[in-house]
């Protein structure tokens, strides 16, 4: 709605064309006598198809092409749904449009020096700043790549010891209620096409209540995740694992449980309940029942200090069968490699790492 009156969109509009009349909406843009939007609106449609069609084709994706004066609020509207600021605004801008509601468009035109219209070369302005001012130029796909190929060589540099601290400082912005919720720009996504480089493995439980991203505040292409009920290893998981390490060349490799596994707890049923289960589901329960230590397990009387004394002995065993794999090893001789256990408890939202 711009000025109490609808602006109509086509039910054929592709999404582009109406997150573009949504923005020329919400940013009352002004409609004629008759209702009918003014040329900033059907230009903002119009831009939509445009980008649309381009986005299909795999072309660079812009709205560099809405360059007049009458159309300031319209670019400005439309680089902000796409994630992405111009490197310079109009003198009546707001910044109401900027991306983080405090300025950072002035803030981002400051810090970029060049005339309006001028051209902005990737080399050079900082690869931290580029997703940002890409609404403004466009990308392409080798921008893209450069992007990638910065952020795998920025990702390798980090040592062992530094992303297991990021990782631990992630959980910690998650049970604190501040976590960031990472998502990627439309540029960052594009960068993930041709490679990913997470530095981090995870082997943890298929339970619906342990979202691996989320409990540790992590975002698209950080984190290589496996997850099957129980967090055991087998001939696929063990697999994974080798994967990513030998060749996405992880620095951090977790086996991940949780507080109140059922899993765990079905694999502690006597032998012949187990047996009443399907053929594959037996197999994976008798797998995790070998590691418990039941023996031991049977003299913790307080049912949640038995539960996470179950869980984290099933996630030492499946350490311990890592360490089997002389390939990982070598690597945490080498210092190029942690591996470690840790437990996530449900009802507070932390994760306590353990160390052999």
């Amino acid at each position: 709605q711009a000025q109490s009156r609808y602006i109509h969109v086509h039910p054929h509009l592709c999404g582009c064309g109406r997150a573009a009349l949504r923005c020329v909406a919400s940013h009352r843009l002004p409609v004629r006598g008759d209702g009918r939007p003014r040329r900033c609106a059907a230009m903002a449609f119009a831009s939509g198809l445009a980008m649309g069609a381009a986005a299909a084709s795999g072309v660079a994706i812009g709205a560099s092409c809405i360059r007049g004066p009458r159309c300031e609020g319209v670019r400005l509207a439309l680089l902000h749904s796409l994630g992405g600021v111009p490197c310079e605004p109009p003198n009546n801008a707001s910044n109401a449009f900027s991306s983080d509601g405090r300025g950072t468009t002035a803030a981002l035109a400051s810090s970029s020096a060049g005339k309006r219209g001028s051209k902005v070369k990737v080399e050079d302005i900082g690869i931290e700043e580029l997703p940002t001012m890409v609404g403004w130029q466009g990308f392409s796909m080798e921008e893209a790549r450069l992007h990638a190929n910065d952020r795998q060589a920025q990702a390798m540099a980090r040592s062992p010891q530094e992303v297991l601290a990021e990782l631990q400082r992630g959980n910690a912005r998650f049970w604190m209620n501040c976590a960031t919720r990472p998502e990627k720009s439309a540029f960052e996504r594009r960068a993930l096409i041709s490679k990913q480089f997470p530095s981090v493995a995870i082997l943890g439980c298929s339970d619906s209540r342990v979202p691996t991203e989320i409990i540790f505040d992590q975002g698209l292409g950080d984190i290589f995740v496996i997850r099957v009920a129980g967090n055991c290893l087998d001939m696929a998981t063990l697999a994974s694992l080798q994967y990513a390490v030998y060749h996405l060349k992880v620095k951090v490799l977790v086996v991940l449980g949780h507080e109140m596994c059922g899993a765990v707890k079905a694999a502690m049923l006597p032998q012949d309940q187990l047996e009443q289960e399907p053929a594959q589901l037996e197999q994976v329960l008798k797998n995790i029942k070998l590691g418990l230590e039941q023996d031991r397990l049977q003299f913790v009387k307080d049912s949640r200090a038995h539960d996470r004394e179950a869980v984290t002995t099933n996630v030492k065993e499946q350490v311990e069968r890592l360490k089997r794999d002389k390939g990982i090893m070598t690597k945490v001789r080498e210092d190029a490699l942690i591996v470690v256990g840790a437990f996530y408890e449900i009802s507070s939202g932390i994760v306590d790492f353990f160390f052999d």
